[in-house]
């Protein structure tokens, strides 16, 4: 079984990651299939396409784009699988759908896109927690490392390019190469901003 263009991928859990475990309790904290936010990004490559060659291999962890396990209504008002279901429990996952890949406990970030992680804003006269457009590159790639970019740099993004996710219980910021226009020199003291939420999602 092998797509020619696509990945095929498994959720990993089930479809929408909504409830977490209290004193060995099931909370649901959303009932909504609306909710880009709660729907799973985590899957298992079960077949790679034929028509490319990519670093990732049949039973490489990924993180993919929320909407490939979306469920969403019809026209009729029934709930439905997205348009991205093949069967049972197997879903098509175009290329530029996936962000990061795991080998051997190690994740990497997929084709031009990388992760950021929000910095801690040090300003007390101000309300943001985290500062505005400014991160620790936490998975670079290539491209950003043939510019002198690097994994662990102080980086600055353009605004509306970042897509929130979390990765080993950490908040980071996924983005295009393209849309890191600066690196920081010489930055001291720089806190990385995780809110506690994002260590039990």
């Amino acid at each position: 079984m092998k797509s020619v263009y696509e990945f095929i991928i498994k959720p990993i859990g089930k479809v929408y990651d909504n409830s977490i475990d209290v004193d060995g309790k099931e909370l649901l904290l959303n009932t909504s299939i609306d909710k880009h936010k709660f729907v799973n990004n985590k899957a298992v490559v079960v077949s790679i396409p034929a028509a490319f060659n990519t670093p990732i291999e049949i039973g490489d962890e990924v993180i993919v784009h929320h909407n490939i396990f979306r469920r969403y209504y019809n026209m009729k008002g029934k709930e439905v699988n997205s348009s991205k279901h093949f069967k049972d429990d197997l879903y098509f996952c175009q290329l530029d759908q996936i962000y990061l890949y795991k080998k051997i406990y190690k994740w990497h970030a997929f084709a031009d896109r990388c992760f950021a992680m929000p910095i801690k804003n040090n300003n007390d006269l101000e309300l943001d927690k985290e500062q505005k457009l400014i991160g620790i590159l936490k998975y670079g790639n290539k491209s950003l490392e043939a510019k002198g970019i690097n994994e662990g740099d102080t980086v600055g993004f353009t605004p509306n390019s970042e897509f929130e996710f979390i990765v080993n219980d950490q908040r980071l910021y996924c983005m295009k190469s393209n849309d890191i226009v600066i690196k920081y020199e010489h930055q001291e003291n720089q806190v990385e901003y995780n809110p506690g939420w994002a260590k039990s999602s």
